[in-house]
């Protein structure tokens, strides 16, 4: 079995939506990625900061589901991460209302000596030099490398985000992002450019309208299933991601054809998450679930042509 390492936040959220409103809730891009890879039993790690202030009702939620957190530090007498944002009416934008870093301004990760070979590695949304010290760490070159990244550290810390790239295998970012970090409008021209920079896969999301994978002048487009409601977007991103990699992590399929339907599953579980808020869609779903809902996916994409 692939050894999946996950690299990423573990944080208290406190979200407003039109649907709704919450106190602090558990969240965090480990947190939403270990839950999705947690889906297909791998052997999976994560390697996180929080404070000794994080219930440990959360901490036994994800080794419950059969997470490693060996790397996960907490620190006497600090303070967890939190994030605080409002979602206008269509979802698609927010307003950051808060954010304190916490225990997270300080983070030194360090690898779990049985995770140093890992053949998957999951580096989640973090400063690049973060990034950089867990590609340090490993014994071994990974299978594949995935990380995501965003718009603040193309705006505070290009060259050192540069640097990761050139030694990851994928790359997701939405298009916003992909448009900002290559300066081309359309995302074809934007993925040959981050290709350039290294990575062989370039995963573009679109957030409700899909994604985009591109591999060496390939391309992919998975749909965004439409839903009847959507709650919470916030950990929909991380959840894709952790599909994607919890689903190579099983099958060992790093080709484009194994991408292809990585992205589809991740797309799947992403489809549960935004429909509660935080954690509790996830925490919740049955595989059977999961299933009759790929189902739907395939039904969604497929037709017949003659040409």
């Amino acid at each position: 079995m692939n050894k999946l390492l996950i690299v990423g936040t573990i944080a208290f959220d406190a979200i407003e939506s039109p649907f709704g409103k919450t106190d602090k809730i558990l969240g965090g891009a480990a947190t939403y990625i270990g839950l999705a890879a947690s889906k297909f039993d791998v052997d999976a790690a994560l390697v996180s900061v929080v404070g000794d202030d994080l219930p440990s009702d959360y901490l036994n939620l994800l080794k419950d589901k059969n997470l490693n957190l060996d790397g996960v530090e907490i620190v006497q007498g600090g303070k967890t991460f939190f994030w605080s944002g409002k979602y206008h009416n269509d979802l698609n934008t927010r307003d950051t209302l808060d954010t304190q870093l916490n225990t997270l301004a300080d983070f030194k990760p360090i690898i779990p000596a049985a995770y140093k070979n890992a053949d998957v590695v999951m580096l989640g949304n973090l400063a690049p030099s973060v990034q950089a010290s867990v590609l340090d760490q490993l014994e071994s070159k990974p299978k594949l490398v995935v990380l995501d990244t965003m718009n603040f550290w193309m705006e505070h810390t290009l060259d050192e985000l540069m640097a990761v790239i050139k030694r990851v295998d994928v790359i997701t970012i939405n298009d916003e992002e992909a448009r900002q970090l290559t300066g081309e409008y359309s995302l074809v021209v934007a993925a040959k450019k981050i290709h350039a920079m290294g990575p062989k896969y370039v995963v573009i999301k679109k957030g409700e309208h899909g994604a985009l994978l591109f591999h060496d002048g390939h391309i992919f487009f998975a749909p965004a299933l439409p839903l009847e409601e959507v709650f919470d977007p916030t950990g929909a991103g991380d959840t894709f991601a952790g599909g994607l990699v919890g689903y190579v992590a099983k099958t060992g399929d790093f080709s484009f054809e194994g991408l292809k339907n990585a992205i589809i599953y991740g797309s799947n579980l992403a489809s549960f998450c935004v429909e509660k808020f935080g954690t509790e869609r996830m925490v919740q779903l049955e595989d059977t679930e999961m299933n009759q809902r790929l189902i739907e996916f395939d039904k969604l994409t497929k037709f017949n042509i003659e040409v």
